[in-house]
């Protein structure tokens, strides 16, 4: 189709890997290796704070035999990016601390690349900014508080729960809330972004693989439901997931028994699973989309998580919440909200709730003289970006803050709507200087996303 944006190959998406690695002979191989993707990388001998402050998108770390504790200490230097751990054993320590990734000491170059690229292009594990564990749950409105009142109720048990709601509701704290006061909350909290997780590969994720299951296996591999043994496993967007996968779901959930890729033990799963999903499952049942033996497993309890517009009276203790968090996180201890922002962000409707304000909020923030947001900050970066005459014997294409109808010159409506989110994203890293996690959390999007856009406009290049 003319005109239709293209997605990038994964080799036509930069990024910078810090290698953390004291041989310097085997670092160098890694990036090498890295460089022939069009990986940029940076060595460094220790996971000190001049790495932490590298600017990287992803890290590998070589791990010499640490304990679960000193990995998860090192791992929480690095809270913005995913980490790949290269050490000895099944990797089970290293998952449970943290790391978005583990591979044997014997992994080749190639196979480290290959577990790189992964993250940057399939798995996209960019966290939420970080904010207090019940931020996304704190209100005083009737709403909220008949959704806390079932969590409290349902938490003490160990029956399946199906979160539903809208985006950015604040389906993830919901199932953390649950873990966190039920009898395993001693236990690990384990999720699975269902939707971020091609079918080739979510199936090795969710049940672990065995050594020579496939090319590349040189080691086996705990799955999710392995590494979430004795506390919670949430499924996150679990409507998104395909037929051949929900067969496998059901098996797991009705029996709880299931086997490593290339296996033929049988495991039980000492697991409690919480499910999260923004989709309509009874219509898509009835269209065939999503078995109904699997939907009447997982919505054994559901909880409805109300939209923001629903639960108004919440908007000043989120935003003031946030507001506090974000100014800690930027170096604005003092940040506050004047009562006209407060007033201004009230009235709005936030259609991508409780993540959308979060996401204003940090922007706020961010631009912020001195941490003082106003009404005036306020109704500025509510306002629709500004539009500019075309110039004589100037092309068509609009400028990039061009968004809609140019004075005088019609365009298609592709074009601007990509002119405009050229300059968004363009605005988005002047802002986080450079920084494309802060740029993709301004911008509400995951990072990975925010690599194909980047790729798409031929920013950065």
């Amino acid at each position: 189709m003319p005109g239709a944006a293209r997605t990038p190959t994964l080799a036509e998406v930069s990024a910078l890997v810090l290698i953390v690695d004291g041989e310097a002979t085997r670092a160098a191989s890694i990036a090498a290796a890295l460089a022939a993707h069009r990986l940029s990388a940076k060595v460094v001998p220790v996971a000190d704070a001049a790495a932490r402050d590298a600017g990287a998108d992803v890290a590998i770390l070589r791990d010499e035999g640490g304990s679960e504790a000193e990995l998860r200490a090192v791992l929480g230097g690095f809270p913005e990016i995913p980490v790949v751990i290269v050490g000895v054993g099944d990797g089970g320590p290293a998952l449970r601390a943290g790391a978005a990734d583990f591979l044997s000491a014997e992994a080749s170059p190639e196979e480290l690349c290959r577990a790189v690229t992964r993250l940057l292009a399939v798995e996209d594990p960019a966290p939420e900014p970080k904010v207090t564990t019940d931020s996304g749950l704190l209100g005083t409105s009737k709403a909220m508080a008949a959704v806390l009142d079932v969590v409290r109720r349902v938490a003490i048990g160990n029956a399946t729960v199906l979160v539903r709601g809208e985006s950015g509701t604040g389906k993830e704290l919901v199932a953390r809330k649950i873990h966190a006061g039920s009898p395993r909350a001693s236990g690990p909290f384990v999720k699975v972004h269902c939707a971020g997780i091609p079918e080739s590969l979510l199936e090795s994720e969710l049940f672990g693989y065995e050594r020579g299951a496939f090319t590349g296996a040189t080691t086996r591999k705990p799955g999710r439901v392995e590494l979430a043994e004795g506390g919670t496993l949430f499924l996150d967007e679990i409507g998104d997931v395909s037929a051949a996968v929900q067969v496998k779901l059901l098996r797991l959930l009705q029996d709880r028994e299931y086997e490593r890729l290339g296996g033929t033990q049988t495991l039980r799963a000492d697991v409690r699973f919480v499910a999260a999903t923004h989709r309509d499952l009874e219509h898509m049942t009835k269209k065939g989309e999503f078995r109904e033996d699997l939907f009447y497993r997982l919505n054994v309890v559901p909880v409805w998580l109300p939209p923001l517009r629903a639960r108004r009276e919440d908007v000043p203790l989120l935003a003031e919440r946030f507001c506090e968090t974000f100014g800690r996180a930027h170096g604005k201890p003092n940040a506050k909200l004047t009562p006209g922002a407060v007033t201004a962000l009230s009235a709005e409707r936030w259609p991508g709730n409780v993540r959308q304000l979060q996401n204003f909020v940090e922007r706020l923030v961010v631009l912020s003289e001195h941490g003082m947001v106003t009404e005036a900050d306020v109704t500025r970066e509510l306002a629709p970006p500004p539009t500019y005459q075309t110039a004589k014997n100037e092309p068509e294409a609009p400028p990039v803050a061009t968004i809609g109808t140019l004075a005088g010159t019609v365009v298609p409506l592709d074009t601007a709507v990509r002119a405009a989110e050229k300059g968004a994203i363009e605005r988005a890293l002047r802002h986080a200087k450079g920084n494309r996690a802060v740029a993709a959390r301004l911008l509400g999007i995951g990072r990975a996303t925010l690599y194909k856009k980047l790729a798409e406009h031929g920013i950065g290049e």
